[in-house]
């Protein structure tokens, strides 16, 4: 590949990213919008992460912090000054594939990223637990526990990714009970 493509490409990948995220008003996490750039032109993560800090870096997308540890990734007002400038970079095959991907993957990330457990170890023989159901990048139930071993901890978290559905109503039910 010539100097001369790689340049090209590069461009075509900002102004994607751009153009993807000038399309979620509230933002999204990184892994996310890895995987919709991904599905649409192919790019590995090693090619993606220089791109993305690049943009951060020159302020055309902002990093937010919303939940304590979880930052989403915006459009700046810079970026989008810039992706009006730049949007005929992008060839059309590509903005037609992101545009016919986008609302797919989209809502397929948001269903991944709406339930989450996960157990970090305390020392040998104690795990915490967290279970999280998010919607709209804001955690509207969160649920913290202990488990008194890694198998406990790891079954109530598979437990958790496969029933929330079934149980957070539940637990809610028992909450709102007399």
């Amino acid at each position: 590949m010539s100097n001369l493509d790689n340049t090209t490409a590069l461009a075509e990948n900002k102004v994607l990213i751009l153009y993807l995220l000038d399309q979620i008003p509230d933002g999204i996490i990184e892994n996310g919008l890895f995987k919709i750039v991904n599905s649409i032109n192919k790019i590995n993560y090693f090619y993606f992460k220089p791109i993305l800090n690049d943009l951060i870096d020159t302020k055309l997308v902002g990093l937010i912090t919303k939940d304590e540890n979880e930052a989403v990734i915006k459009i700046t007002s810079e970026g989008k000054n810039a992706l009006s400038l730049t949007k005929d970079v992008l060839p059309g095959i590509l903005k037609l594939k992101a545009d016919n991907l986008f609302k797919q993957e989209l809502s397929s990330i948001e269903e991944e990223s709406s339930v989450t457990a996960e157990f970090i170890p305390k020392n040998e023989n104690d795990y915490t637990i967290k279970c999280k159901i998010v919607e709209n990048n804001e955690t509207i139930f969160e649920v913290t526990t202990v488990a008194g071993s890694r198998d406990r901890a790891k079954r109530i978290v598979d437990n958790w990714n496969s029933n929330a559905a079934k149980i957070y109503p539940e637990i809610l039910d028992i909450l709102l009970k007399d």
